[in-house]
């Protein structure tokens, strides 16, 4: 009965062979290690010294060779490996692209405060200015003195 009553809203637990879990930050960081060695001049000068190699011994040692001219093997390595390398390189390129957007946001974010803060600065700076016009200066106290000074002389006279 049981069998009969199964709820339809949910999926079937999986069945047969399951796909392993897959570390994504662990392999985002494995292929971005990849992609920035096939960028280097020493990847690029051991893939020449190989091709050199392969070429050489294919086309002098006659009894051994194994791929002998047009390379079809020698073609198929390499057609493998840039199978593998181009969405490599694409996933550190995608990893790179969020890291740079999170930055960008971290430099908006930060802009906007700084921005923030100087508004602030400069209110208070306008505020103190203003309150300043209020207050009394040295040379506005001596002439008010020297006035009220005439003034009493004035009337003693």
């Amino acid at each position: 009965m049981s069998e009969a009553r199964r709820r339809l809203d949910q999926p079937r637990a999986p069945r047969g062979l399951r796909a392993p879990k897959i570390d994504a930050e662990t392999f985002g960081a494995y292929s971005e290690s990849i992609a920035r060695y096939f960028g280097t001049a020493r990847y690029l000068a051991i893939q020449t010294a190989l091709v050199i190699v392969w070429i050489t011994f294919n086309i002098i040692a006659v009894s051994l060779r194994f791929d002998p001219y047009p390379f079809i093997l020698l073609n198929l390595a390499f057609s493998t490996q840039a199978a593998y390398a181009a969405p490599l390189i694409l996933l550190a390129q995608n990893r790179q692209a969020d890291r740079d957007r999170i930055q960008a946001e971290a430099d908006r974010d930060r802009n906007l405060r700084a921005i923030a803060d100087a508004e602030y600065l400069a209110r208070e700076i306008a505020a103190i200015r203003i309150a300043l016009g209020d207050v009394v200066t040295r040379d506005y106290l001596r002439s008010e003195l020297a006035r009220l000074d005439r003034d009493q002389d004035e009337r003693e006279s």
